[in-house]
């Protein structure tokens, strides 16, 4: 293909308009969300702000924020993660909101606890221990104790403050962090989640308190103010670890959260292309939409020559790569949009430089490229 025809295709393929509720994206490409650490005290200040309108103006259609702290005394294990609470956090969020509207795009938070993986003693709440279903880590030795009722109650309350907060200070929706082995995650995985209650047991039970996390955030948002899922297989460490072991398992958890209020399903993979399951080559994202006819966001390694973990390997490098095998999937209507981390991370234009058939100008990706905020 020439440029000229990788552009048109990718034009068609990812330029075109979306819309779930009151939510109008201009395109199909999304900025996936990125822990990067540079809120201190929790609060994003101007150049996070500018980050994120950096993206917008480089043309991405919706901003997934970095995932940010609900306002429980366990959910983080950070002072310069951002939270989602307190009167001078949520005004630096409002700056944010703005600037990338002003920009020209359209932005919703993550909204996160992450649970067993908590670090006891680390801020921002040195006191307060790891909570988890079970109270046990991703590797299974204790941690940390495991949630009660009031623990339960007092986390749905957390997501649901947070969500009304969101709506009112102008974002275009929310994202709940249900993957990768973060506390929700935790409850839906039977090697986290052993209660014996009505919170653990077979996958459907499994899927309560996550499902119990999204009504009450439906509740107390506008009809049309939508509400992402994020999901995966995979956990931090368990790269091999599977809640659904089959297509059938997939549709058990997802019926209760489609019911509770899910609008979009962004279902997190470290390579896009690879099937979920046997003899099918749809990848996670596209059996999340087959089952459930919601709309999903497929991301894992998009325009790279290698994968996830290769972020976290000193002076390591990620080379461009193309999108062939993506273009195809989303004409085939597989999942709706694409998101996109490293790359974005490393070039804020990388959406223009697509759509535009200047690909060739597109920067490579580098490990220190984490430790700043461009």
């Amino acid at each position: 293909m020439t440029s000229t025809q990788d552009a048109a295709r990718a034009a068609q393929a990812l330029g075109r308009s979306f819309t779930v509720g009151s939510l109008a994206v201009a395109n199909r490409i999304v900025m996936a969300p990125m822990t990067r650490q540079f809120s201190p005290d929790g609060v994003p200040g101007d150049d996070v702000a500018a980050y994120y309108a950096r993206r917008a103006v480089g043309g991405v259609g919706l901003i997934i924020t970095e995932g940010t702290y609900v306002n429980h005394a366990s959910a983080g294990s950070s002072e310069r993660v951002p939270r989602f609470h307190g009167d001078v956090q949520l005004a630096g969020w409002a700056h944010v909101a703005e600037a990338v509207h002003q920009a020209g795009g359209r932005i919703i938070p993550q909204l996160w606890h992450v649970g067993a993986t908590r670090v006891a003693g680390a801020p921002p709440v040195p006191d307060a221990p790891p909570v988890s279903p079970s109270g046990l880590a991703l590797d299974g030795t204790p941690t940390g104790r495991a949630m009660t009722q009031a623990d339960l109650d007092d986390v749905v309350l957390a997501f649901a403050e947070a969500a009304a907060d969101a709506e009112r200070l102008g974002f275009d929706g929310i994202e709940l962090h249900g993957a990768h082995g973060y506390l929700i995650d935790q409850f839906l995985w039977d090697s986290t989640n052993q209660r014996d209650d009505a919170y653990g047991g077979d996958i459907v039970s499994r899927t309560r308190f996550a499902a119990e996390i999204v009504a009450a955030c439906r509740r107390v948002v506008s009809p049309g103010f939508p509400v992402f899922f994020r999901l995966s297989q995979w956990k931090s460490g368990s790269y091999d670890a599977r809640i659904a072991e089959s297509p059938e398992d997939l549709d058990r958890l997802l019926v209760p959260l489609v019911d509770a209020g899910v609008d979009v399903f962004h279902a997190s993979t470290r390579r896009y292309w690879l099937p979920e399951f046997e003899d099918s080559q749809l990848n996670l994202a596209g059996w999340v939409k087959k089952l459930t006819g919601k709309a999903t966001v497929t991301v894992g390694s998009v325009g790279l020559d290698n994968e996830f973990g290769q972020a976290f390997v000193p002076n390591g490098r990620s080379g461009v790569d193309d999108i062939d095998a993506l273009l195809e999937r989303i004409e085939q209507d597989e999942f709706d949009l694409v998101a996109v981390g490293r790359a974005l991370l490393a070039d804020p234009e990388w959406t223009t430089k697509i759509l535009s058939g200047r690909a060739d100008e597109l920067v490579p990706f580098r490990t220190e490229m984490l430790g700043t905020l461009r």
